[in-house]
């Protein structure tokens, strides 16, 4: 991949959510939900977030799309910043940036048709020529989703969850975008229907040229849909790497943590299992330097002191560790 290939670069992306106190209700203090992060993505591949539950990664997802505002950085959408859109300008780029949600069911319209949920998209931007031509559009996505036509008329309650996230992806895929969110998509369902629709996600990918940013916690699910991985840990993200070289030689220590807690499929093989003391810290107060130096077996005394920097180590990989930036590495 080149420069060229890029279609989202994101630089220095914050999401501060302010601690008021006192009876005048002062800000004191900031959540750093996300602290300072950037990446891009490449056109066609599937970037995988991963990490600890609260780390961020949600957060930096709805960031990306300005369903919550950013509090500082960039996000460059094809050559345009999407931070600086206006209200009326970042509503018509929606078209090519659409989100998947966790929860199949809280994020579909209880009062709504699964046909009226999957067209609304398409009357807003007054697509498909009219009535008709959106019915048959919506006829179309639901068999490309494994949904039968003849449902349309149902309610959300009258589906399964797998179905009710398939609902989902047709009325993402309803504006035909190019990039798509897709948080934790399958997290919510038993493990027998997940493999199911990864395999549907993957075949779209293919069919509408779709570009993903994967958010899960499930470095099982992410090593066989992702092509590249970055992992975040309390706002910040420390390592981004190709998927193989990651799950081959993980570079930062909490890196290897998560991978060392991935279950195997030969029980008798033998694996150093990483056990992390301590909790994670609260955002609201984070520890000085690396904020993974609480935990960190390889701390040393600069960690605590120094934030590290997100550097290049080749091959399309960067780690954000004093290991690899002051000789310990």
């Amino acid at each position: 991949m080149t420069t060229s290939d890029v279609l989202l670069d994101v630089k220095g992306l914050k999401k501060y959510y302010p601690i008021k106190s006192g009876f005048l209700k002062k800000t004191t203090h900031y959540v750093k939900a996300v602290d300072d992060i950037s990446f891009s993505v490449h056109s066609g591949e599937t970037l995988g977030i991963v990490g600890e539950s609260g780390c961020g990664k949600s957060t930096t997802g709805r960031a990306l799309l300005r369903l919550i505002e950013p509090t500082a950085g960039e996000v460059i959408y094809k050559g345009v910043n999407l931070a600086s859109l206006s209200d009326a300008e970042m509503r018509r780029k929606r078209k090519d940036l659409q989100i998947i949600f966790q929860d199949p069911f809280a994020s579909l319209n209880p009062r709504m048709t699964v046909g009226e949920i999957i067209e609304e998209p398409m009357v807003i931007f007054n697509l498909y020529g009219g009535e008709s031509g959106r019915k048959q559009k919506v006829a179309r996505l639901m068999e490309e989703v494994g949904l039968k036509p003849e449902h349309m008329e149902r309610f959300p309650h009258e589906f399964s969850g797998g179905q009710r996230q398939r609902i989902g992806i047709a009325r993402a895929l309803a504006l035909e975008p190019t990039l798509i969110v897709a948080d934790e998509p399958v997290s919510a369902l038993d493990v027998s229907i997940q493999s199911q629709v990864l395999n549907l996600m993957r075949d779209l990918q293919k069919q509408y040229g779709l570009t993903y940013i994967f958010i899960s916690h499930n470095l099982s699910v992410v090593k066989h849909f992702c092509d590249r991985i970055g992992v975040m840990y309390l706002g910040r993200m420390v390592e981004l790497s190709p998927k193989r070289e990651l799950y081959q030689e993980p570079l930062h220590p909490y890196t290897r943590s998560l991978l060392s807690a991935v279950p195997i499929a030969k029980p008798k093989a033998k694996r150093e299992r990483i056990i992390l003391s301590g909790d994670v810290p609260n955002p609201a107060n984070p520890p000085s330097g690396c904020a993974f130096h609480t935990r960190c077996p390889d701390c040393m005394d600069i960690c605590k002191v120094e934030r590290p920097s997100f550097v290049p180590m080749g091959n399309g990989r960067y780690v954000a560790c004093h290991l690899y930036t002051n000789g310990g590495g």
